[in-house]
């Protein structure tokens, strides 16, 4: 078990840094500079939500990132716009600009691309499924074992 569950924890961290080179190779062939495979990920999870700094560093899709530095690169490349709360002067919401629209429609269309990729023999839809549900078990595993077994 011992052993599975390192191979796990390997292929979940290559998986993750091999999807930021799917994206950084897709931003290439966009010819896309002003913006890495991180901050578009950030810009994807954003999608059509109004979020805080806050909120996107609690989603946690961004390992080893600062996501402060991140989204301050995204507004000043026009990704993202930035607006103070009306009613606490010290949060400030992001969304999405067109440009940001714009490219976030075009990673999706590379999603769909790599969806269409998968189902033509290489993996299952059940089979993502059962990944899934397994990994979520991990992650709850691991969420206890943070708050409760210190």
């Amino acid at each position: 078990m011992k052993q599975s569950y390192l191979e796990t924890i390997r292929l979940v961290e290559r998986l993750h840094r091999r999807f930021l080179d799917v994206i950084k190779t897709e931003l290439d062939r966009l010819g896309i500079e002003d913006i890495n495979n991180v901050q578009t990920l950030i810009l994807f999870n954003i999608n059509e939500e109004q979020l805080t700094v806050g909120e996107l560093t609690a989603r946690g899709y961004y390992l080893g990132s600062n996501v402060s530095y991140n989204v301050k690169k995204l507004v000043e490349n026009g990704y993202l716009q930035q607006e103070r709360s009306p009613h606490d002067r010290r949060m400030t919401r992001v969304r999405l600009s067109d440009k940001g629209l714009e490219l976030t429609q075009k990673i999706d269309q590379l999603y769909q691309r790599n969806a269409d990729d998968l189902a033509g023999g290489i993996v299952n839809e059940q089979q993502l499924v059962d990944i899934n549900r397994s990994l979520v078990s991990i992650e709850r595993y691991w969420s206890s074992y943070i708050s409760y077994m210190r």
